[in-house]
């Protein structure tokens, strides 16, 4: 028997509260709920922290924020809306305590823990071929939506752009976007590998990231000099965005930045510490699988250590890094 299609009006609240790159990959489940589902009224749930994540996405009728120390007023706001369905993305204690006090039972992502667990423990990989993306949208199947393959959106406010005239004049020939960001430093590019890579690329790189990694970054621009720019801890995150827009390719480990840049499109170099590409958080560029390319070492026994990561490598060598290869990822690059 067919399953029941959901009527056209109603009222969604799709749940993903962090992280940066997690809320991006969202995004085609909430164009595909707009856009094949046009008198839906859509709603989202997001840490108030990533409020700039979504702030100008066309597509969310209203944007809730979430904050742990005003959860009761959130919930009196949640419930006034009677929502008639609830897609939970995140599907973690604090989204399911939030929808049983709504007394709803939402569609929610099936979490691969256990899967995960084995391959960081046992290193036996059961992991589905199928990345997240994927997964969010198995979530809403019973909305009757549907991936349209046309990727992930970031969206930037006209006040966000970071004007070209300001870069570098050694930048007018194009430039390299280097990421040096992480939430853990186990997925970090290591400095001397950035230097390895810049000294090889054929344009200058600008370096991006937060106030943690700039003093990181500012080790790369002594080597470098001229042909490196350290933008760390400098920019919004809709000036980064904006820089990674710009960019002729991106060099990043599994950070958010590496989702808005498959957002733009852009080509990517990824280089996987930690984590491994099989936990399906990859470029998502659907019929674009040459722009991006994975970099790892494999095999390699100790690797994944972490579904998420740490402050420094548990066997003190950082092998998943360190022995990449800084030639072929530079030329690759080159390439673009």
């Amino acid at each position: 028997m067919d399953e029941k299609q959901p009527p056209s009006s109603m009222k969604v609240l799709i749940i993903r509260l962090s992280s940066i790159g997690d809320i991006v990959l969202t995004t085609p489940v909430i164009r595909a709920v707009k856009e094949q589902l046009p008198q839906a009224e859509l709603h989202f749930l997001v840490k108030k922290s990533m409020k700039e994540v979504l702030a100008y996405n066309p597509h969310i009728d209203h944007l809730h924020l979430y904050d742990s120390e005003h959860k009761d007023e959130l919930v009196r706001e949640l419930m006034s809306e009677n929502f008639d369905t609830i897609v939970d993305l995140q599907n973690n204690h604090r989204s399911r305590q939030l929808c049983r006090r709504l007394h709803i039972t939402p569609l929610h992502l099936k979490k691969l823990d256990f899967k995960k667990w084995m391959c960081v423990r046992l290193k036996l990989n059961f992991l589905p071929d199928t990345h997240i993306v994927s997964r969010y949208f198995d979530a809403a199947r019973m909305l009757g939506v549907y991936n349209d393959h046309k990727g992930l959106e970031f969206h930037i406010p006209e006040s966000g752009i970071f004007d070209e005239d300001d870069f570098p004049m050694v930048f007018e020939d194009g430039f390299v976007a280097v990421v040096m960001a992480g939430a853990h430093a186990t997925k970090r590019i290591p400095v001397d590998k950035v230097i390895e890579i810049g000294r090889i690329l054929h344009k200058p790189v600008m370096l991006l990231g937060g106030e943690d990694v700039k003093k990181a970054a500012e080790e790369v621009v002594d080597d470098l000099g001229d042909r490196a720019y350290n933008g760390c801890g400098i920019y919004t995150l809709y000036q980064t965005a904006s820089i990674l827009q710009q960019a002729d390719c991106v060099i990043t480990g599994d950070t958010g930045l590496m989702h808005i840049a498959a957002a733009f499109q852009k080509p990517i170099a990824v280089l996987w510490g930690n984590t491994i590409p099989e936990f399906g958080m990859y470029p998502y560029m659907p019929g674009m699988r040459t722009l991006y390319r994975n970099f790892e070492v494999y095999p390699l026994r100790c690797r994944p250590c972490s579904k998420l990561g740490h402050k420094k490598c548990p066997r003190k060598h950082f092998k998943c890094m360190q022995k990449i290869s800084s030639i072929e990822v530079a030329e690759w690059v080159n390439k673009f």
